[in-house]
């Protein structure tokens, strides 16, 4: 009779290659070289690629330096060393840089959502590459299960995927042995045997003990864990019970006020229905500022939550782009990009609806949108005392959701971590160095020899402005003339070594969108600012 452990030896002998390959780090692969073309949009990798005389953003929190001559074979960075205008240039291909012009790592976006079949996935793939956005965590992990083998093998243009999954996924355990805690560590080994890196474990906070031993055995089986600590089950696992607990990572907001509270159970309201989200989500602030407003409970969440947050090693993912439409909805409705980068299907199903998950901006009032308001703020406090404190802040955006366009919200989601205090370059290394420690990644998230080259070449300076990586720039004055110019935005996102002509690829997305709204007709948000489009 085969023991358990030989079977899932055998299994993983004979996974498919997809899942085979989620196994392994991305690795450096200088003399591994197929140089392709994607329809124009993009190109490489190359067997001798050169970036020239720019300055560099190493990723790990430090400051520019430079000018520098970055020399890359195949995937992976060769050499990083000072600019030398005499230097003979041989290469393959030559990437001109000069004043103002900057490198550094790509972006990792834990935590993107994919949504629907109708929002196409080269839509939001070309959207993150655009933006700077290298490594993305789908949280729809069956929209990318048939194509990851093709990412890893570069036979796709699209960012490294690192999907999100469940406890138990990628396993035939039955739905009783999945509630079996003694089993946690057999599940656990299973899972990371058949590819799976992050394990998202929201379904287990009802039952903390069964959360703790999953949450443990992943770590041991060489995984991480997250959780969204969602209301209906703080009374019985907040997020100080989940740090405490062994949860490798809290994402998004939840859990934290309701740590703070002078009871365990948040102030609900009689009508309180968790599944009307319009009640759920003015809530959500709520709380914070009951938490806020009690000095001795505001002591307790920016002082004994955080030292213990930190205490256990949890990580921090804010996700703070997705959630701010809720602090002025008309401000998010008007924002200046919907029109040409916002998919339709991605548009309709932001317009306020009861029955769309994040659609819940009807009746919104102007005290709920200052209670998000005050949240933030003391969410801001709490992410920048923990940082001090020396806890580890990773990078996400919770996209494409509640009006925040996938891809942009990158963008905003740096201004919005920003807002905490931390320095412009620590908010740039939670994207970089952190998240790929996090994801056990050793080869990403920095310039260095030997680093694989994801990186993104920037007409400007991104510790400066975090404006200069949106795609149509920012804006400047020429001190001489007076004058106002954009700057370009990010020149080219450099992705395994490919790089990506990101004007051509803009120029694809703005194409996808039109042909997504033809014969749209009128709507809600539109109709009372749209000439024609027929007022109220």
């Amino acid at each position: 009779m085969f023991t358990r452990s030989l079977v899932v030896a055998l299994a993983t002998a004979f996974l498919p290659a997809a899942l085979a390959a989620q196994l392994e780090r991305v690795t450096p692969a200088p003399d591994d070289v197929e140089t392709r073309q994607y329809d124009g949009l993009a190109e490489g990798p190359y067997e001798d690629l050169l970036i020239r005389n720019v300055m560099v953003l190493t990723g790990h929190g430090g400051p520019g330096q430079g000018p520098f001559d970055i020399h890359i074979r195949g995937n992976t960075i060769e050499s990083v060393r000072g600019h030398d205008p005499d230097r003979e240039v041989t290469a393959d291909r030559v990437i001109e840089g000069g004043d103002g012009i900057y490198v550094m790592p790509g972006l990792m976006n834990l935590h993107l959502h994919l949504r629907e079949e109708e929002l196409p996935l080269d839509y939001i793939f070309y959207m993150q590459l655009v933006t700077g956005v290298t490594s993305v965590g789908p949280a729809e992990e069956g929209r990318v299960r048939d194509i990851l083998e093709a990412e890893q093998d570069n036979e796709i243009l699209a960012p490294r995927l690192f999907p999100l999954y469940g406890w138990g996924s990628q396993t035939d355990y039955s739905p009783e042995q999945l509630r079996d805690t003694e089993l946690a560590p057999e599940i656990a080994r299973e899972m990371i045997a058949n590819g799976v890196r992050q394990v998202y474990l929201n379904n287990l906070a009802v039952t903390p003990d069964l959360f703790e031993a999953a949450a443990r055995s992943i770590d041991a089986a060489g995984g991480v864990t997250a959780i969204h600590v969602q209301p209906q089950h703080t009374a019985v696992l907040n997020a100080m019970d989940a740090a405490r607990r062994g949860v490798s990572m809290i994402v998004h907001h939840y859990g934290y006020a309701e740590s703070a509270l002078p009871r365990g159970v948040q102030d609900y309201p009689a009508d309180y229905r968790y599944q009307d989200e319009n009640i759920r989500f003015r809530e959500a602030a709520r709380v914070w500022r009951e938490v806020g407003t009690n000095p001795e409970s505001r002591e307790f969440l920016l002082n004994t939550l955080v030292d213990s947050l930190v205490h256990f090693g949890t990580v921090m993912q804010p996700n703070r782009a997705t959630y701010e439409a809720n602090r002025d909805i008309v401000r998010a409705h008007g924002l200046p990009w919907h029109e040409k980068y916002t998919h339709k299907a991605l548009w309709d199903w932001h317009l306020p609806s009861p029955d769309m998950h994040a659609a819940f901006q009807y009746d919104w009032t102007s005290q709920d949108e200052f209670n998000w308001t005050y949240m933030y703020d003391l969410w801001a406090k709490m992410i920048f005392e923990f940082n001090k404190r020396g806890g580890t802040v990773v990078f996400g955006t919770d996209d494409n959701y509640q009006w925040s366009t996938g891809g942009f919200g990158n963008i905003r989601e740096l201004q919005l971590v920003l807002e905490s205090g931390m320095h412009p370059l620590e908010v740039l290394r939670t994207a970089q160095k952190n998240s790929a420690d996090f994801l056990g990644e050793p080869h990403l998230g920095m310039i260095q020899p030997g680093y694989v080259a994801d990186l993104l070449v920037v007409d400007g300076n991104p510790a400066w402005d975090f404006k200069t990586l949106y795609p149509f720039g920012t804006i400047r004055m020429d001190p001489e003339t007076r004058e106002m110019y954009r700057t370009r935005g990010i020149l080219h996102t450099v992705k395994d070594g490919i790089v990506i002509e990101n004007g051509r690829m803009l120029a694809e997305i703005e194409r996808i969108v039109a042909e997504s709204w033809e014969g749209a007709e009128m709507d809600i948000v539109r109709a009372p600012f749209v000439v024609g489009g027929g007022g109220r």
